[in-house]
């Protein structure tokens, strides 16, 4: 019930408040993982991490590590207050609906070089 209605993810808010994360980027990854990371894959440390991002809207966890990892690398080479009030909105959908909803409802084409996001 915890992970699925997002209840734990409240302690974090006050690390927002602190100014240590942001309401929205890449999520905090385990350093373990930091010795994986190329140099595009480092890219997503070039932002604050979020409570919430791209990937987690994208369907979470129904992607693999490098999906996502793509996803965080596009929201940090796309960032826009526009596309983080949309992952905003589509959080609200996933902590209400499931990410099981948003499986196949991109927020965005990780394959276009253009900066579009989907409506």
């Amino acid at each position: 019930f915890l992970r699925r209605t997002k209840i734990d993810e409240i302690p974090q808010v006050l690390n927002v408040l602190k100014g240590e994360m942001s309401l929205v980027g890449p999520r905090p990854e385990r350093i373990a993982s930091l010795e994986e990371y190329d140099d595009e894959i480092s890219k997503r440390l070039n932002m604050r991490p979020g409570m919430t991002g791209l990937a987690q809207v994208s369907g979470n966890i129904h992607l693999n590590l490098q999906d996502r990892y793509k996803h965080d690398v596009y929201y940090v080479e796309h960032y826009s207050v526009w596309l983080d009030i949309k992952i905003i909105f589509r959080t609200v959908g996933v902590v209400l609906f499931g990410e099981d909803k948003y499986v196949d409802k991109r927020l965005v084409d990780l394959n276009s070089s253009k900066r579009g996001v989907s409506v």
